[in-house]
């Protein structure tokens, strides 16, 4: 999706890649992937800006509708960790899926994450010795 060699044939195939986008900093798709509508009032430099320092640790998609998904986009920002979570509405243009916009939920910022407390990520090891790394605190 990411190369553009095929569209994303649902909402939460798209979330996935737009967070993969963020990831790689890969911004030119990014804006590509948002409807015309809001495409007009970005531009890739402002994207990439808006992302600066901020470091991805890991999505957590917790439920799709037909033009909706749900998800904790979990990172790193400042030497704090933090979770976005966000319902994004999705739209179709010309048989393809855009992201259109997205309601913030009340958890939407930093998380306090003990040491020892499982690692969000669900790899089954502690904070500390996991994700904690990544977030440089």
């Amino acid at each position: 999706l990411l190369a553009g060699q095929q569209e994303a044939t649902s909402p939460e195939q798209l979330m996935r890649s737009r967070y993969s986008a963020y990831v790689s900093k890969n911004y030119d798709y990014v804006l590509k992937t948002y409807t015309a509508s809001k495409r007009a009032d970005l531009t890739v430099s402002a994207l990439e800006e808006s992302a600066s320092g901020t470091t991805w640790l890991h999505l957590d998609v917790l439920q799709t509708d037909t033009n909706h998904v749900e998800f904790k986009a979990w990172y790193a920002e400042r030497r704090k960790t933090g979770v976005l979570h966000e319902t994004s509405l999705f739209l179709k243009e010309n048989d393809c899926w855009r992201y259109d916009s997205g309601k913030l939920h009340d958890d939407t910022g930093p998380v306090k994450i003990s040491r020892n407390d499982p690692c969000f990520c669900q790899s089954g090891k502690k904070f500390k010795v996991c994700c904690q790394r990544k977030t440089g605190s």
